[in-house]
Formats: structure tokens, C-alpha cells, sequence
């Protein structure tokens, strides 16, 4: 019986109770009953030891011989004291006092065993709180209601490990399923999937509610009343059952983001079915129309049979295919935006989509140009003809003659009546007959009849209707002439070259980012210090001028004073720019401390932003933007100089300085990537150690971890595989860091931070560059493979990186212990650490994840 006592030093209790049956019991049952009791405990309780006490007062000397022997050839645990209530008869208690002195070593047992006379004997050892009322103590406990718990506690493990192998399997079914290739087989392996999902949802679902309940229940027990404590087995039943129950909605999770992925796949794979068989049947009907297009090969010879060609080319273009056509590749670029897996797939079949359309929009053109080409010569014949009687008659016109009111009426009547003629031949709407053949008429017809009769009309009108000084007899204008070639256009300019160019905006944007710090620095920071606006300035800001502009007067005094006037000695010598990056990009550095006093900057500006302080230097200064748009202006500065180098590059090939400009843009990415980098390492949370001690902080990014270790339970290692962890990983001179990124919710925006899980000491690290199935994963080990950590980047450059990082830490770190152990030789003591204990052969701590 386990009564759920503990010893004076917190070792667990096992109370074998008056039994006259106890020697009938099987060995295999009692084998059995003793190793579950001492499964029971934790470990920290059972490494103690296990106190038996023996109640024998009512028995004999046989009995109490039989237990001990029992016990000492099947007591699975360590033991660290035996107490025998020894019978109260009196010959028995002599016998049994004569029988433990001669056959104590028969027992094999190297623990005391102590013979009690009684309950006040067992106190002296035993606390009461730690003993039941049969043993003269006054610990409250229930044996049927001890064995109803431990039965709903083991039950519910089956049910967790159950659901766990279920899930498992399940996922396993999922990830070697192959996508299907038609509509109708993705749509029922889509229906399949999702009831077998929702089937196992409400499983879990099931089994947490079993849990919780079971967990009720236990607490239940220290709410009857307010002095009740649970007793030291039911605490430990009820840490059980809350690890379960932790591990259970671990495992959900895990399960959930791996089926999430796994549905969204599925539908991509309907959506891509979809848009295959919809490609398929428009480029069909496509194709159809480029056959009929294709036969309208006819030359109208006559206004009818061109109207009834022109009326067919109509229809075609008005078919739905091609509408559909565009909307299905409009539909394709949709589904490449949303990151669809299958872009490669896709984007050739929009290409091809509207290719069709293009070659059939200019196939219509080509047939419309050719069918309605006989009556284009016919308008062409009429209009050239009619067109060189009227140049005729407007040469023919005395502009002497045209000075007199009456002159210019008899010209007007003249032209006029020759308009008229253009009735006759149907051409009287010129203009109309310009729009529509424009692509067929020549260039002499378009001026002809856009420009010459409408400007001698509006020149004779005036002279008809009042007299004007004579006008001298000029020619027709030079442009109007049919055979006039155009006029050449007049050359542009060349402008500055492009290099100088970029130099310039570079000056000019230093000098506006200088004049900007500096009416932060005079219009703000400045302000604070102003007796006459003390009374505006919130209380959250006093003393917090360095958390709201941080070392921004160590920037503005770097730029002012130093390197604008840097970047202006380059004005005329453009490639000696990188040289000037390259000079200061220590000084640059400035940048990684501002930066990361940003979020404490904006978390001060939420709270006093909208205080009437800053709205009147705002008002003073007459800046359209408050303050923190203007703070924002150095990380907006640091990562405009990289863009800048980039562009000087592209136009300084084979030039001078283009090695210090490669150089300088290295330089600056670098700059950026540690000021990205140290943005993530302040966010860090949970890590006691110091950060500052770790060295640089080479690398960051997060990746899909598999843990694989020698020790640790089965179930957990089988559930890590099942599913990878998501981590973000610092990489630094002394220790890798796994974190767990977190999105924290702000008034603003959500902002990342990073939970401290678990780290690995550099000095002990490993790392295997393959890992047999996926190349983008990598093996870091630790301990000689004591844990092993499978890491999978999410893409071949950023593995690259980070296993070429490594190698440098480690060949770094094998250079320096080679230098050590050389200089080791000078000294004539070595110490040498000691050996870890170890470990228990019976018990192994479960793997943690990370």
C-alpha cells in the first residue's frame, strides 16, 4: 500500500499493512504490485530511498521472516530504511527478537532494519502528519479513492500515447501522399483528408477534456477545505497529469501547423487542377479561332463582299475566348502572388495565354488591312486625284487678287464650289475619311486634305468680310509641299556623366539629412532644456532625453563636422567616394547603438507624443511631419548610402576607385546586416547569462530544428520527428542560441522578441554538412553526438552561410587551443577537469524539446 507519506528527509513511504493472506500472494504479483509503487514517485523522491514500514503486531515471527525475505529478493528501488512493527505477543516478540539477530544476514538487505515494539517507537522515527490513523497518525487517505486516480492517470497516458501514435501515423500517411493530376481526384483526396483531420480533432479534443476532468478531480481534493494540502503522492499525480496534458497540446500544435501547411498544399493543388483544365480548354478555342481566322484569306473586290468580310473579322473579335483568355491569365498572375508553389508551372501558361491573343489581335489587323486593301487603292486613286485639282486651283489663285473684298469672295466661291465636288465622289468628310484610313492613305493625301483648304477658307473669310492691308504675294508654305522631306530634329544635349550625377544627389541628400539633425537637435532636444516650456513637458519624459534620441548628437556631430564635408571634397572627383566610406566606417558603427535604442525610443514616444510640448516645437520649427518621422531618419540615412554605392558602381566600370567602391558597399551591407542583427539580439528574453560575453554576434535567422539525441524518452523522440520546431538561432564567437520567436502585440505594431530555449557551447559543438534527404539541412552536435540538432535552412545560400560560419568558429577555436597547448608546455602542472557522474542505469530523464 502506498500511503503517500514522506520521511524526514522526503523519502517516499511504502506501508506493508496486518495481511494473514501475505504469504499466499505470487511471487509475480507481488513483484508486480512493488515495482508500479516504486514507479510512482519522481525520480528526485525515489533516488532518496524508500522507507517500508512492516506492520506485523498482530502475526508472527514466520510472517515477519517471510516479508523481509520477500522484500530483500524483489524490491525493485533503492532502499534506505526498514521498520518492522514486531508482534505484540509476548512469545512471539521473543522469537522474533532471537530470529532477526541470527537470520538478518539471510536477508541480504544493506539497509538498517529496526525492530519496533511501538506506534510510539515508529513516531521517533516517522512523523505522524506522515502516517496514516492506523499508524497512530493523521494523514488523511483513501486506498479506493487512491486506486480510482491511479487508474484514471494511467488510462489517460494510454490515451495520450495513443493519439500521439495516431497523429503520427496520420502525418506520416499525409506527407507521402503525392498530389493528384486531375479536378476531381484532388477534390476527394481533399474531402478525404479533412474528415480523417476532423475526426482526429475531435479525438484530441476528447482526450484534453479526459484530462482536464481527471485534473479537476485531483484539485478537488484541496478545496474541501482550507487547511488541506494534498499529500505529497497527490501533488506528484497531479504534476502527471498536467505534463500529459502539456504534452498533449503540444503535440496538437505541432500536428495543427503541419496540417495547416498540408491543407493549404492541397488546395494550391486544386486551385493549380483547376486553372490546368480551364488553360487547356480557352487554348482549344483559341486555337479553333486562329483557324478560322486563318481561312478568311479572301480580297474584297467589291464594297460588299468587304463589308461581309469585315462583318465575319467583327465576329471573331467579339468571341468570349478571348475575354476568357485574358481573365485566365489574369487569374494565373493572381495565384503567383499568393505565393502558390507551383509559380513555374503557371507563369509559362500566361505567357502563352496572351502570346495567343497578341498573334491573334495582330493576325485580325494583317487580314482586316488586306481583305479591305482593294478599296484603300480605289479611296487612295480618288482622293489623289481630287487632291491635285485642288492644289491646282489654289496655285492658280492670284494672291494679288485676293487684297480686295471682292477678290477674296470670288476666291472663296471658288473653293467652295470645288468642295462641293467632293460630294459627288463621296469624299466630303475628310476629316472621317482620314480617321478611318489612316493606315492605308499616304502622307501627301493626309496633309492635303487635313490642312490646305481648311487654312485658305479661314484666310479668304477675313478678307471678304473686312479689308485688310494689302498682303505680299507669298508662295504655298514650304511644309504644305507634298515632296518637302521633314524637318531634322535638332540633337539633344548630352548631360553630366552619370557618376557625377549620382554624386550630387548624394551631396545634396547629405546636405538636407545634416539641416534635418540639425532642427531636431536645436527645434527638440534643445527645447527640453527651456524654462518657458517646462511646464508642457510630460512627466513620462523627465530624465528620458537619452532613451528618446538616443546618441543622435554623436551622429549629427559626426556628419556636420566631418564626413559631409568629406563627400563635398568628392564632388569633382567621384572615385574617391569609396575611399571616404572606407576611411569612416568605424565611425559608421555609430549607427548599431542607435538602432538599437530605437524601440525603447518609439515605447516613449506612444506615450508622450501627442503632449502639447511637442506640438508647439513642431508649430515653432514649421515641419509638416512630428517627431518621429524625423527619428526615423537615421535608419532611412544608413540604408540609403548601400543603394547609392550600388548605383555609383553600375556606371564606374573599368573606372578608377572601383575597387574601394566594391569595398565600400561590402562595407556599409556589413554595417547594415550587424545593425539588423543587434535589432535582434536586444529582443532576446530568459537568457541569465551576460550577452556582452558571448563575442560578436556573427549570425541570426530562424530555421526548422529536429532534435535526435541518444538520451531522452521515446515518445519524444518520436514526436520531434514527426514534426520540426520552429527556432531562431544566434550564432555567436561562444555559443549557439535557440530561441523561440514570439510576436508581441503593441498598441502599434506587432513586434518580435525572442524566447531563450536552450544553447550549446561552441567549444563543444560538431557540425556535419549533409543530411541524407534534404540539402538544405545541416547536423550540429554536441558532446560527441550526445544531442544532435538537424537544422533546416530555408534556402541552399543562407545554409551555405551559416555552415561556412560555423566552420570559421570552430577552425578559430582548434587554431587558439593549438596555440595554448604550445605555450601549455612552458608550465609543469596540468589540470585535468573530473569526470561527470553516472548516470543511473535505471532511470533517464526525458529529452526536453527545445
Amino acid at each position: 500500500m502506498c500511503a503517500g507519506g514522506r520521511g524526514k528527509d522526503g523519502a517516499p513511504i511504502i506501508t506493508f499493512p496486518e495481511y494473514s493472506g501475505f504469504g499466499d500472494l505470487l511471487d509475480e504479483d507481488f513483484q508486480n504490485v512493488v515495482t508500479y509503487l516504486t514507479s510512482i514517485p519522481s525520480l528526485d523522491a525515489a533516488s532518496i530511498g524508500f522507507v517500508i514500514i512492516i506492520d506485523r503486531r498482530r502475526d508472527k515471527w514466520s510472517s515477519v521472516k517471510a516479508s523481509l525475505t520477500r522484500i530483500a529478493g524483489a524490491f525493485p528501488g533503492n532502499l534506505q530504511l526498514v521498520l518492522v512493527l514486531r508482534p505484540s505477543r509476548f512469545f512471539q516478540r521473543a522469537v522474533a527478537d532471537i530470529g532477526i539477530k541470527l537470520h538478518r544476514d539471510d536477508f541480504k538487505m544493506k539497509v538498517p532494519i529496526v525492530m519496533l515494539n511501538s506506534l510510539s517507537d515508529l513516531h521517533g522515527y516517522v512523523d505522524k502528519g506522515q502516517l496514516t490513523c492506523e499508524l497512530g497518525g493523521n494523514l488523511e487517505y483513501c486506498h479506493s479513492q487512491w486506486i480510482h486516480h491511479r487508474t484514471a492517470i494511467e488510462n489517460f497516458a494510454v490515451t495520450v500515447k495513443t493519439t500521439a501514435q495516431m497523429l503520427q501515423m496520420f502525418g506520416t500517411d499525409l506527407a507521402e501522399t503525392e498530389l493528384p493530376n486531375d479536378v476531381q481526384y484532388t477534390k476527394d483526396l481533399l474531402t478525404t483528408h479533412t474528415e480523417k483531420h476532423d475526426k482526429l480533432k475531435d479525438e484530441l479534443k476528447l482526450a484534453m477534456q479526459q484530462g482536464t476532468t481527471l485534473l479537476g478531480c485531483i484539485k478537488e481534493q484541496a478545496a474541501k477545505s482550507e487547511n488541506h494540502k494534498l499529500n505529497p503522492d497527490e501533488m506528484e499525480n497531479q504534476t502527471t497529469v498536467e505534463r500529459l496534458l502539456a504534452q498533449l497540446d503540444e503535440t496538437e500544435n505541432a500536428f495543427q501547423q503541419f496540417w495547416s501547411k498540408h491543407h493549404l498544399k492541397l488546395e494550391q493543388c486544386l486551385q493549380l487542377r483547376h486553372f490546368e483544365h480551364d488553360f487547356r480548354e480557352v487554348k482549344v478555342s483559341l486555337d479553333s479561332l486562329m483557324d478560322t481566322l486563318t481561312s478568311l484569306s479572301d480580297i474584297g473586290d467589291c464594297v460588299t463582299r468587304v463589308e461581309m468580310l469585315l462583318n465575319d473579322l467583327n465576329t471573331l473579335e467579339e468571341k468570349e475566348s478571348l475575354e476568357k483568355a485574358q481573365l485566365h491569365a489574369l487569374h494565373g498572375d493572381q495565384l503567383i502572388q499568393s505565393n502558390h508553389y507551383a509559380v513555374d508551372s503557371i507563369r509559362p501558361k500566361c505567357v502563352e495565354l496572351r502570346r495567343i491573343c497578341d498573334d491573334f489581335t495582330n493576325e485580325v489587323l494583317t487580314v482586316t488591312v488586306g481583305t479591305t486593301s482593294p478599296m484603300h487603292l480605289l479611296i487612295n486613286s480618288l482622293i489623289e486625284s481630287w487632291c491635285e485639282s485642288g492644289v491646282y486651283l489654289l496655285a492658280s489663285q492670284a494672291v494679288d487678287k485676293c487684297q480686295s473684298q471682292d477678290g477674296a469672295e470670288a476666291a472663296l466661291q471658288d473653293i467652295e464650289k470645288f468642295l462641293e465636288t467632293a460630294k459627288e465622289n463621296q469624299l466630303s468628310d475628310l476629316k472621317t475619311i482620314h480617321n478611318q484610313y489612316e493606315l492605308v492613305l499616304n502622307a501627301e493625301v493626309k496633309v492635303c486634305t487635313v490642312e490646305m483648304f481648311e487654312k485658305r477658307q479661314v484666310s479668304l473669310k477675313k478678307l471678304s468680310a473686312k479689308q485688310t492691308r494689302p498682303v505680299q504675294p507669298v508662295a504655298p508654305r514650304p511644309e504644305s509641299s507634298p515632296n518637302r522631306p521633314a524637318p531634322s530634329k535638332t540633337p539633344r544635349t548630352t548631360g553630366p556623366a552619370p557618376g557625377k550625377h549620382i554624386m550630387n544627389e548624394l551631396i545634396e541628400t547629405e546636405r538636407l539629412y545634416v539641416e534635418e539633425l540639425q532642427s531636431i537637435m536645436e527645434g527638440y532636444a534643445a527645447e527640453l532644456d527651456n524654462t518657458e516650456l517646462s511646464p508642457l513637458i510630460p512627466t513620462a519624459l523627465e530624465n528620458k532625453k537619452d532613451v528618446l534620441f538616443g546618441n543622435l548628437p554623436e551622429i549629427y556631430e559626426f556628419h556636420n563636422r566631418t564626413f559631409f564635408k568629406e563627400l563635398e571634397n568628392c564632388m569633382e572627383r567621384p572615385e574617391l567616394v569609396g575611399t571616404c566610406f572606407l576611411k569612416r566606417k568605424e565611425e559608421l558603427q555609430i549607427y548599431e547603438k542607435y538602432c538599437q535604442n530605437k524601440p525603447r525610443s518609439e515605447a516613449l514616444w506612444r506615450q508622450c507624443g501627442d503632449s502639447l510640448f511637442f506640438q508647439e516645437c513642431q508649430k515653432k520649427l514649421d515641419h509638416k511631419l512630428s517627431l518621429d518621422a524625423y527619428l526615423l531618419k537615421p535608419v532611412q540615412r544608413i540604408t540609403k548610402y548601400q543603394l547609392m554605392l550600388k548605383e555609383m558602381l553600375k556606371c564606374s566600370k573599368n573606372q578608377e576607385g572601383i575597387a574601394e567602391l566594391e569595398e565600400a558597399l561590402a562595407t556599409m551591407l556589413d554595417i547594415i546586416k550587424s545593425v539588423n542583427d543587434s535589432m535582434h539580439q536586444i529582443a532576446i528574453t530568459g537568457f541569465e547569462g551576460n550577452l556582452s560575453e558571448l563575442g560578436k554576434l556573427l549570425m541570426q535567422g530562424s530555421f526548422n530544428v529536429w532534435t535526435d539525441h541518444k538520451k531522452g524518452h521515446s515518445k519524444v523522440k518520436d514526436l520531434a520527428r514527426f514534426k520540426p520546431m520552429q527556432r531562431h538561432l544566434f550564432l555567436y564567437n561562444k555559443m549557439l542560441l535557440f530561441c523561440k520567436k514570439r510576436e508581441e502585440t503593441t498598441d502599434e505594431k506587432p513586434s518580435p522578441s525572442y524566447s531563450f530555449k536552450h544553447s550549446l557551447k561552441m567549444s563543444a559543438v560538431g557540425i556535419t554538412e549533409n543530411v541524407k534527404g534534404d540539402i538544405k539541412k545541416f547536423e550540429v552536435w554536441y558532446n560527441g553526438r550526445e544531442e544532435v540538432y538537424i537544422i533546416q535552412a530555408p534556402s541552399m545560400d543562407v545554409k551555405n552561410m551559416w555552415v561556412s560560419e560555423i566552420r570559421k568558429v570552430l577552425t578559430g577555436q582548434l587554431e587558439a587551443c593549438r596555440g595554448i597547448q604550445f605555450h601549455s608546455l612552458t608550465y609543469t602542472h596540468i589540470h585535468t577537469p573530473l569526470p561527470p557522474p553516472p548516470s543511473s542505469s535505471m532511470h533517464q530523464s526525458p529529452t526536453v524539446p527545445l
